[in-house]
């Protein structure tokens, strides 16, 4: 039973408690001897942690993705928890609990299914209904979409990420679309669940996130490519030319060309869907850092390389006492 989460440590706590590692690094001291460098992690956060002593007795006894049973230290190193550990001993899986230690959304994934289902069944475009539909009643595409990541790490890294994600992007799509009466919003829709649906297969996301061999030669967007051109050749006359925006949305949903977009967006749903999934993720991507940040002391978070900059934490920013006002030079005492 895992009794002490990342998120939870305190300076100078001992613990003794499971965690997966994440990275395993074995290093050099400047006497020569070996230490351990490691991240342990749970679904609350990452750990960085320390082993000075006993290296040599472990060291070959667990690997990456391996869950492992350590007792150490809390202690503060640049402003961040780091664990110092003192024991380590590599568990088999039956010792721990899967969902300790993967993220996880917070939402219901049965009920944002059953939205997802009931907003599709809404489209007023038969086509569109029929080819979203197709891929909703896969049996194994529902499976693995219901349990997917939206990423490995920038938004909505957890599981039930990519559902939570398209759920977020089909609310939005009605609200920004009727400020704009020239937009097709079943077709927008449609590119909203189906943008990503590719990273179903792209993700590994069975014992940790990381890429399929398929999605590191291919990338999410072929994969879905590919399904879309298999499910709309089994609809009987489904129009060509509509089967190519769909295509073109999801080919340019990246926006830009350095981003990993083949296709600028060169219609409105299509560039409507580029700012909607680029808000959501980014949105997202910030609320996270701020939650999940390690510094102990300050208003703002360690620099964060996908947003490309340093966070307020401005929850704390507010609620922090204000500082004394300085004197005047001059003033009386």
């Amino acid at each position: 039973m895992k009794n002490h989460f990342v998120r939870e440590l305190e300076p100078n706590q001992t613990i003794t408690s499971f965690f997966m590692v994440q990275v395993k690094d074995v290093r050099l001291k400047k006497t020569g001897e070996p230490y351990l460098s490691m991240q342990l992690a749970d679904r609350t956060g990452v750990l960085d942690a320390k082993m000075w002593e006993g290296v040599s007795e472990v060291a070959e006894s667990f690997d990456r993705d391996d869950f492992v049973k350590v007792k150490g230290l809390v202690q503060v190193y640049r402003n961040k928890p780091q664990l110092t550990v003192h024991k380590l001993r590599r568990v088999e899986d039956g010792e721990v609990d899967f969902a300790d230690y993967f993220p996880h959304t917070e939402k219901n994934i049965d009920q944002m299914w059953e939205e997802l289902c009931a907003t599709v069944g809404g489209f007023r475009n038969e086509r569109l209904r029929a080819l979203v539909e197709s891929f909703l009643c896969d049996e194994e595409v529902g499976r693995r979409f219901r349990l997917a990541p939206a990423a490995k790490s920038l938004h909505h890294a957890r599981i039930g990420g990519l559902l939570e994600h398209v759920i977020s992007l089909l609310r939005l799509c009605p609200r920004v679309a009727e400020n704009y009466p020239f937009i097709d919003l079943d077709l927008l829709m449609t590119g909203a669940v189906l943008h990503d649906l590719g990273k179903i297969y792209e993700l590994e996301y069975q014992r940790s996130f990381g890429y399929t061999s398929e999605g590191q030669l291919l990338g999410h967007m072929i994969i879905v490519l590919k399904l879309l051109q298999a499910k709309a050749a089994a609809i009987d006359g489904f129009p060509a030319r509509l089967q190519t925006l769909v295509e073109h949305m999801i080919l340019s949903h990246h926006g830009h060309y350095e981003f990993g977009s083949p296709k600028l967006p060169l219609f409105p749903e299509a560039l409507l869907l580029h700012y909607l999934d680029e808000m959501d993720s980014k949105l997202e991507s910030m609320r996270a850092a701020v939650d999940g940040d390690s510094n102990i002391e300050g208003d703002w978070t360690r620099y964060n390389a996908s947003l490309e900059r340093v966070l307020l934490k401005k929850e704390k920013f507010l609620n922090q006492k204000p500082e004394p006002a300085l004197k005047e030079v001059g003033a009386s005492e």
